[in-house]
């Protein structure tokens, strides 16, 4: 019998501060609920259905008459709070050591070793914001050829270069080089900002991005689904995340809707297996920039369209809906923050259930793997008998 699990990763929609947020930061963060507070009549019908405001000690208060799905939220035990750490502790992995960060800039020894290997010299190495340095240092760039480089809170070296200054092929081929430097230094991320515009007003970031993530240095959720013979297909950026290591299919997006567009695609194509899509767009384009209004539409956006995710699925797919860590756009920080993040989980047949709080996010991953009969995994409890 051809079983899949699909599961949507919401990028940094976070549902409260974890016990430890202090120590990055990040006390009082609430993603979820702040957005809800401050946006009188703001609701998610389809997921407050299927269980999203009865997820304990939320204080979203929102709970619908009868829930549909199974619910809960869990704790990341890794240290960190960014994208990689959250997707590989799904699959599986934990991480003791945090991937290293660079609150100064990047030290002389990588900064003059990726100059000599790329060929090219560098503007910025700095923190800053990603539109905020086009801006600063775009012209420049253009006149010299030379990269910003730039990182931020977490654990990534970011590359931005004009498309007409530095063809997207050169600059993939620079984040390759960066990505080979900056494994010793044990960095998560490269990633490659490309922009477009003529002038620092209306330089703008294109949906070229593309992540170079480190290759996963134990076996992953997806390793075990594919070495079973089953298809795991991503969407978005979990093939950049992964390296695309496990992947039986992989395509990138452009926003929220093209990922849910390329999952309902997936949803006709792979019949046995995982498919398995990140949806960025509430970290990237609004948690990053504290737009709340932003963020606000696009989890009404994602909440309009989770019906035809529900209509096309059949009666052996498992859906499982979370997040990989919090980006609260109503405080100060721009920065990712260390919250719960919630799981809702729905098959047609389900026992509507309180999963509680789950110790580590791999058991997301270690329901999936018990789910389509695959060998688990080292990390992680199932919840599979608590909700069929």
């Amino acid at each position: 019998m051809n079983k899949r699990a699909i599961i949507l990763v919401l990028d940094s929609v976070g549902i409260g501060e974890m016990p430890d947020a202090a120590d990055f930061g990040d006390s009082g963060s609430n993603t979820l609920k702040h957005i809800y507070e401050i946006l009188p009549g703001f609701s998610l019908p389809n997921l407050e259905s299927l269980g999203l405001g009865a997820i304990q000690d939320t204080g979203l208060a929102i709970v619908a008459d009868k829930q549909t799905g199974a619910y809960g939220k869990m704790a990341e035990v890794s240290s960190g709070k960014d994208t990689t750490t959250g997707h590989w502790e799904m699959a599986g992995i934990q991480l003791s050591k945090a991937f290293k960060t660079y609150p100064n800039g990047f030290d002389e020894e990588i900064i003059n070793e990726f100059t000599a290997k790329s060929g090219y010299g560098i503007l910025c190495n700095k923190p800053m914001s990603g539109t905020e340095v086009i801006k600063i240092f775009g012209e420049e760039h253009r006149r010299t050829k030379k990269l910003i480089v730039y990182t931020s809170a977490d654990s990534v070296f970011q590359i931005a270069a004009h498309e007409e200054t530095i063809p997207l092929d050169e600059l993939y081929r620079v984040c390759e080089v960066a990505r080979k430097i900056l494994d010793k230094h044990h960095v998560s991320r490269v990633i490659a900002r490309p922009f477009i515009g003529t002038s620092p007003g209306n330089f703008t970031r294109t949906p070229n991005r593309r992540d170079f993530a480190m290759v996963p240095f134990e076996k992953t959720m997806l390793d075990h689904i594919k070495d079973a013979g089953l298809e795991v297909a991503g969407v978005g950026k979990i093939g950049d995340i992964f390296a695309e290591r496990g992947l039986t299919k992989n395509v990138h997006t452009v926003s929220n809707d093209d990922g849910i567009d390329k999952t309902l695609a997936f949803m006709k194509e792979v019949q046995n297996g995982l498919i398995f899509t990140n949806l960025v767009d509430f970290d990237m384009l609004y948690g990053h920039r504290n737009n709340v209004n932003g963020y606000a539409d696009a989890l009404k956006g994602f909440d309009e369209r989770l019906p035809e995710i529900l209509q096309a699925m059949n009666e052996q797919d498992l859906l499982l809906i979370t997040a990989d860590h919090g980006c609260d756009p109503t405080t100060s920080s721009t920065d990712h923050s260390r919250e719960y993040v919630p799981l809702l989980v729905y098959k047609k047949g389900i026992r509507p259930t309180d999963l509680g709080i789950r110790s580590t996010f791999s058991d997301l991953g270690q329901t999936v793997i018990d789910y389509l009969d695959v060998n688990p995994m080292k990390n992680g409890t199932s919840f599979l008998s608590q909700i069929l």
